[in-house]
């Protein structure tokens, strides 16, 4: 038995507003589940299994179990539009509210089990946005046979799209809740979910996962830092490591825009994206397939459509400067170095958007920069009723509330600790994936911080041991995008962690989006490789291909 419980008894979403804000490492049905590796059968029963109606006489500290409910098998709902409902197997649905001791505020926890099925693994599933974590989502994990669960961390409803929770009625910081949406509801849900899942199953679960993709992504490397016992295993997608830098700078593509007084309508943006892919398509991999298979080496200068007509009007020299500023990412007025931009490739709709669409001139600011920069940061009420008109930002003043964002919030909701020693030690495996083409949170973020884990941690070879890191060309914010998207993470998470076979590559593939046919396989390399074609063989089969340096590398 893992050593970590001798002491305690998602859904794929592939549309972009559901993917800004996903909650699981997801590719497909599969990679979320991850019920395709099998368990060995759970150790010998430490307590008596319990029915589901009982566990609401568990006693546990600082928390009321609310409900334990038997519930036939059906299918979910995703916790976002879009995706279809997912098909889930009977299941105990049990809630629970957990007080912070010394602390008025109460989260709520959501843990399914499996009627029957179990695989003997427990799942912790990440949230989304301001969203700690919600009940829904746990839908893909029990599908796969995880006893799984999730948390709200204490605030729901409009407060999960405005972030509102993060000031009290006074409009002073409540401190508490940010700190439940940062680390704290996610520990105390492991600790429920875990003794839960004993009492129901009459036995101790044997591995645990995190499964967590964009705010569910940090989630999972704060566990990691901060409660390193908790996790056998921690799959973290497109993470935003630096929380505090990475949702200003989500701001930057509209800030640029307004202030140089052309907002382009996304027709222009179009045209510079696909130029790109064009003038970069075989860097990387050798292969035209419309995928950079290694964009950060694309030097395309976006000055080169300037005259091209588009459906949308004629590309002018004012076009090309925002796009260039765009990409070069935010930066002081004396051109110091805030974050990253857009990566070479991936779309521009997401944060430098424009409406009505397709050829709308009205900026559209991604909501979640709005309200950190509103609420967050200046502590208005919640955007769009907050007094914060942020057209009126100059360059000034959106670095000065870039730096009061890390000042604030470093320390609370910042993931970027490359101190993991706690987790070697106790055995933990990390698998860190990021899309090349993500459109919101920006993959160099997750380079720069796996490049200081490797500095803190010894180098590559001892690094590797625990910790990998694998950038997917082509893959949008949690999927999406025309690159093979990781099919399986979880389950090759689930190899490493309980058979010792660590991924030199993910399995990556592409499906008919309308059939769900696969129709290409190739590996997502590890850091700092990328995946090349050797010269001969099919190219849409991953055998086609070698992992080779990158120029994303040290």
């Amino acid at each position: 038995m893992s050593r970590r419980f001798a002491c305690v008894a998602a859904a794929a979403v592939p549309l972009l507003v559901a993917a800004i804000i996903a909650g699981t490492s997801v590719a497909s049905p599969a990679s979320t589940a991850g019920g395709a590796v099998e368990a060995r059968p759970p150790s010998s029963a430490s307590a008596t299994a319990q029915s589901c109606e009982s566990l609401t006489s568990l006693s546990l500290p600082n928390t009321t179990i609310d409900g334990a409910v038997d519930t036939a098998a059906g299918t979910v709902p995703p916790p976002l539009p879009g995706p279809p409902p997912t098909p889930v197997p009977a299941t105990c649905r049990v809630r629970a509210t957990v007080t912070t001791p010394g602390r008025s505020n109460q989260a709520h926890v959501f843990v399914w089990l499996p009627s029957s099925g179990w695989n003997g693994r427990f799942q912790g599933v990440g949230g989304f946005g301001y969203t700690t974590g919600s009940e829904n989502s746990l839908a893909g994990a029990v599908a796969g046979g995880y006893a799984a669960a999730s948390t709200d961390g204490g605030h729901s409803g409009a407060s999960n799209l405005t972030g509102s929770f993060a000031l009290d009625r006074n409009g002073h910081y409540d401190w508490a809740l940010i700190q439940n949406f940062a680390y704290r509801s996610l520990h105390d849900m492991t600790v429920v979910g875990k003794a839960v899942t004993a009492a129901f199953y009459g036995t101790q679960a044997r591995y645990a996962y995190w499964n967590g993709c964009s705010t569910g992504g940090r989630q999972g490397l704060s566990e990691a830092q901060r409660y390193p016992d908790d996790y056998d295993g921690i799959l973290a997608a497109a993470p935003a490591v630096n929380h505090e830098k990475v949702v200003p700078a989500m701001l930057w593509p509209e800030l640029v825009m307004v202030r140089s007084g052309d907002v382009l309508p996304q027709c222009k943006l179009a045209a510079f994206q696909a130029a790109a892919i064009e003038a970069c398509d075989t860097i990387g991999d050798g292969v035209a397939d419309g995928v950079i298979g290694d964009p950060l080496a694309c030097t395309f200068d976006p000055a080169s459509l300037v005259g091209t007509s588009t459906p949308c009007g004629i590309i002018t020299a004012q076009d090309a400067a925002v796009v260039a500023e765009i990409v070069d990412g935010p930066r002081t007025t004396g051109g110091d170095f805030l974050w990253h931009g857009l990566t070479w490739g991936a779309s521009f709709g997401g944060l430098a958007n424009s409406t009505p669409p397709p050829d709308g001139t009205t900026p559209a600011p991604f909501p979640v920069a709005l309200a950190h920069l509103g609420t967050w940061v200046q502590q208005n009420p919640p955007v769009p009723a907050g007094a914060w008109d942020w057209t009126t930002t100059t360059y000034d003043q959106y670095g000065e509330l870039f730096q009061q964002s890390v000042e604030l919030f470093s320390n609370v909701v910042g993931a970027d600790d490359p101190d993991l020693s706690g987790f070697k030690e106790a055995g933990g495996k990390l698998v860190v994936w990021h899309g090349l083409a993500d459109q919101l949170i920006f993959p160099q973020g997750s380079i720069d911080y796996y490049e200081r884990v490797l500095e803190h941690m010894g180098g590559k070879g001892r690094t590797t041991e625990f910790a990998r890191l694998f950038l997917a060309p082509g893959v949008a914010h949690c999927s999406g995008g025309p690159g093979p998207q990781p099919d399986s993470p979880l389950d090759q998470l689930v190899e490493w962690v309980e058979h010792g076979k660590a991924p030199a590559s993910l399995d990556g593939v592409i499906r008919n989006p309308g059939t769900g046919a696969l129709t290409a396989t190739r590996p997502i390399c590890m850091y700092p490789e990328t995946a090349a074609y050797v010269g001969n063989g099919d190219s849409t089969a991953a055998s086609s291909f070698a992992c080779r340096p990158s120029s994303a590398g040290p």
